[in-house]
């Protein structure tokens, strides 16, 4: 019958494009990825995007066509203007089974496109047990130091011709797998980090051209990585588990429909006698050529003196299918000079504070030793520095075999530098024989933005590759001292502008799944996740993590089931706030932190106020506005009796703000920025106070000769506020100055990346605090969302999430002569772009098909506009004040404002 139905919808699109549809499908994607294999997921989603030449292109229905073999299911047409996300709701899918999709879809004129090119995605174990043994490949174990990775192996033969091979692996440490002397798949850091002892995610492979009829030999090299290695400060060491682990299934289908299986069993063996000497995150590598084991994942390699492996307890209650992206190996840099530097030193300038590592060529004799360490900056006198590295080594050591020209980097590892310091080299080093290995989590890039302001192209280029560098797996505060936590607070202060960056969606779906499962039992949110610090301690502004992303993620993309996944943890977040503050609704004692690093008078200072805010005020504000997301979430997720119930609390909790920091003249406890920042931005006060408060706030920026003070929490929200309120002059202002404390102070010292501090880098080029001075620290890359929201306009509308409808508002200034940005939305491209012109300003302004956007311009009355070189009519637009505000749907416009 299914059979039947779909040679139908075949036959009738035959008809039906008859019509000649213009309209063109692309960008298929299941739960936000390509092709993706592993899924788990018992109802997979499915997303396309409309191309289509013609303006106000809409979406009438839609149809789904899947099919496997000789099982096929369509969702016949549904009458849906959705091409996001959209469900499966079909019989069950089967483990371990590939489908090919297609869609086709209806416009608005009736008109159905031809079907899409086939897509395809293949589901996981789906619960199925694994045959598979967990194997403990170390044959001694030391609790206080740190072992080889170790290298295990084994060999099968498959008797018949192969149709299709898969790959299930995962591991209690980092792993790389091997098959017939090659490495599988080019995925980084795997099984990547969680909270392993809760989540441990497994990878699936396509493995099928890697095997042959006949013997085949298998490997592993397993090592510390985040699951045994040392984590955060001091001998912080296994914090998952003491040994080392590996689980794997390689499952062979012949094409006469048999199955064959190769498991991780007591069949294997095992060493630690490899090239690999020593691994860690923080600390690097050390490579000894002349232990390499020719052929070791090859068949007929000699194992003679390799151990047997152990079994170990199974943990199969906790894997899941791997639901975040990959990292990868992104791109290659070379260095812009080698040279000494004033202590002799040999030194390699990669132009860019990047992470990954340093890939070596080099030629000389048998153990020979060459000493690479890395480092973010010099110092004031030209020297390499690595004292705010604090007990970071970061450094490889490759010892040679010295047969010719030999090529090293690393397997388990990742640096945070810009400078390479290179000892004992034989020889002297030319241009090409090092490369920067650019890694990160494979995101797919979504922003794109450029002006007329050199400073500001550096500081959008600093944001983007703070992202990259400490979106690696987790979103890390930074990449290269010891360190490179998951901490929360800079994850909510960022993550608005890192959705404009990147598709961070599947990034942050399998992180928060780890915020709920290393959610403290009485609701707290630890500083970090995972929380390798342990501790039973949560801060405002950090543990709101649990809040705030979901909510932005469900804005930026419309994922509705993530925000019902993350539900249960943002209301446990928030009712634990509410039992510590009691009846008083005050957080008392709530900041840890407080507004992390704001900015207070050094030794070139601008005020003689410190800048510095109330804890009690920062956590009661978060308290609000935390209260107010979960608020929403309820009503989105149809949950009323809790919305209401939200509502009210939140009303409480402003009441008790008022009361206890607001006075009557609108002014706000502690007098700085941020409190006012945050008092504005989370609707803590009353409409009568607003405008006050926000002259109150500006007047202290004047006070400080257009100068910042804010920190982690105040700064993501300053713009907003200042543009809320009609102050975009002011927020340019702050955005362009150069002076410390500002943005643009690091791009005028030469920074490539967000700095940890406003003053990181002195002026007369010393440094702050070693022991916190990140160079790569992206927190303060929050402006970048202002830019993209204010400055090119481009805006969410949060009653059609993930840019559905959304809205067009830029705010040009007649200090930049120009600006260009364009987002990848779930629906498609937005470009927005300004231009200053001789007596006013063009605009151009792209709406993705399927899609429409509310347009608003600073227009004078009177003045000329035009539209594609078309004067405008008064009735096609609205007007309030200085403002005209029209309807347009998808398509490309062209706007002129004449003075």
């Amino acid at each position: 019958m299914r059979a039947i139905i779909c040679l139908l919808a075949v036959l009738l699109s035959v008809s039906a494009t008859a019509q000649k549809s213009t309209l063109t499908l692309a960008s298929l994607a299941t739960e936000y990825k390509t092709d993706p294999i592993g899924l788990e997921t018992s109802h997979p989603r499915f997303s396309w995007k409309l191309n289509s030449p013609a303006n106000d292109v809409k979406q009438l229905a839609y149809e789904l066509m899947i099919s496997s073999g000789k099982w096929s299911w369509t969702s016949g047409k549904r009458i849906s203007d959705q091409s996001h996300l959209i469900s499966y709701t079909g019989d069950a899918l089967q483990p371990m089974t590939r489908y090919t999709w297609q869609v086709r879809v209806w416009d608005s004129k009736g008109i159905v496109s031809h079907w899409s090119a086939p897509a395809f995605f293949e589901m996981g174990m789906m619960g199925l047990t694994w045959n598979a043994k967990w194997i403990e490949p170390e044959n001694r174990f030391s609790t206080g130091e740190s072992l080889p990775p170790v290298m295990t192996r084994t060999e099968f033969s498959l008797g018949k011709k192969i149709k299709w091979a898969r790959l299930y692996v995962t591991s209690r440490g980092l792993y790389r797998f091997y098959i017939n002397g090659k490495p599988v798949g080019e995925d980084l850091f795997t099984p990547g980090w969680t909270s392993y002892n809760k989540r441990l995610q497994y990878q699936v492979y396509d493995v099928t051209s890697m095997l042959q009829n006949g013997k085949n030999a298998a490997g592993a090299i397993l090592a510390e990585g985040w699951y045994r290695g040392t984590l955060g400060w001091g001998d912080n060491r296994n914090l998952y588990g003491k040994k080392l682990g590996l689980l794997c299934t390689i499952r062979v289908m012949y094409m006469d429909g048999s199955t064959a299986e190769i498991n991780s069993d007591d069949n294997w063996k095992a060493t630690d006698e490899g090239p690999v000497r020593f691994s860690g995150i923080y600390d690097g590598e050390t490579y000894d050529a002349g232990m390499e084991q020719q052929g070791w994942s090859t068949t007929g390699f000699a194992d003679a003196a390799w151990w047997n492996v152990a079994m170990a307890a199974d943990q199969q209650q906790i894997l899941v299918a791997n639901e975040g992206e990959y990292v990868h190996r992104m791109e290659e840099i070379k260095p812009v000079k080698i040279f000494r530097t004033p202590k002799g030193e040999l030194v390699a300038d990669m132009g860019q504070n990047m992470v990954g590592w340093i890939r070596i060529r080099v030629k000389g004799k048998k153990g020979d030793v060459v000493r690479i360490s890395h480092a973010e900056v010099l110092d004031k006198d030209g020297n390499f520095y690595t004292e705010n590295l604090r007990a970071a080594k970061q450094q490889l050591i490759y010892k040679l075999k010295g047969e010719g020209i030999e090529t090293y980097e690393p397997l388990f590892t990742f640096m945070g530098f810009r400078f390479i310091r290179i000892d004992e080299y034989p020889g002297e080093p030319g241009m090409d024989d090092l490369k920067g290995i650019v890694v990160h989590s494979d995101m797919k890039a979504s922003g794109e933005m450029e002006t007329g302001h050199n400073g500001l192209n550096q500081l959008q280029h600093n944001i983007i590759w703070g992202q990259k560098g400490n979106f690696l797996d987790v979103p890390t505060d930074c990449p290269q001292r010891d360190e490179r936590l998951g901490w929360t607070g800079d994850a909510q202060a960022f993550i608005r502008t890192a959705s404009f960056n990147f598709n961070v969606a599947p990034f942050f779906t399998k992180w928060l799944k780890d915020v709920a499962a290393d959610q403290h039992p009485d609701g707290k949110i630890p500083f970090v996740i995972p929380n390798v610090l342990g501790g039973n301690s949560t801060s405002a502004g950090w543990g709101d993590v649990a809040v705030i992303a979901p909510m932005t993620i469900y804005d930026c993309y419309g994922d509705i089931q993530l925000l019902e996944a993350q539900y249960p943890s943002m209301k446990k977040y928030v009712e634990y706030i509410r039992n510590v503050s009691g009846d008083s609704m005050i957080w008392k004692n709530g900041s840890v932190f407080g507004d992390w690093l704001y900015y207070h008078p050094g030794e070139f200072d601008h005020t003689t106020s410190d800048g510095h805010t109330d804890r009690d005020l920062i956590s009661t504000a978060f308290f609000g506005y935390s209260t107010q997301l979960v608020a929403r979430a309820a009503g989105i997720l149809g949950k009323k009796e809790e919305q209401t119930y939200y509502n009210e609390l939140f009303n409480k909790i402003r009441t008790a703000f008022n009361r206890e920091y607001v006075s009557t003249s609108g002014r706000v406890y502690s007098g700085s920025q941020t409190s006012y920042v945050l008092a504005l931005m989370f609707d803590l006060l009353p409409e009568d106070k607003r405008g006050s408060a926000a002259a109150y706030l500006v007047k202290d920026i004047k006070n400080r000769d257009n100068h910042l003070s804010t920190g982690f929490l105040g700064t993501p929200y300053l713009c907003h506020v200042l543009s809320r309120f009609g102050y975009d002059s002011v927020a340019y202002d702050l955005l362009l100055q150069e002076s410390y404390p500002s943005w643009l102070y690091p791009v005028r010292m030469g920074a490539t990346t967000i700095w940890e501090r406003w003053d990181g880098m002195k002026p007369d080029k010393s440094f702050q605090d070693k022991g916190m001075n990140s160079f790569n620290h992206y927190a303060y890359g929050a402006i970048g969302e202002w830019m993209y929201r204010r400055m090119a306009g481009i805006d969410n509308d949060p009653s059609f999430p993930g840019y559905k409808h959304f809205y067009l508002r830029p705010v040009p200034t007649a200090r930049i002569d120009h600006s260009h940005a364009a987002y990848e939305s779930p629906y498609g491209t937005i470009i927005s772009d300004w231009k200053l012109e001789p007596d006013g300003y063009s605009y151009h302004f792209k709406i993705p098909a399927n899609t429409s956007a509310t347009l608003t311009l600073t227009h004078k009355d009177g003045a000329a506009l035009l539209m594609n070189n078309k004067p405008m009519e008064a009735s096609s637009f609205k007007r309030q004040g200085d403002k005209i505000t029209m309807e347009l749907g998808s398509g490309e416009y062209q706007f002129t404002t004449r003075r």
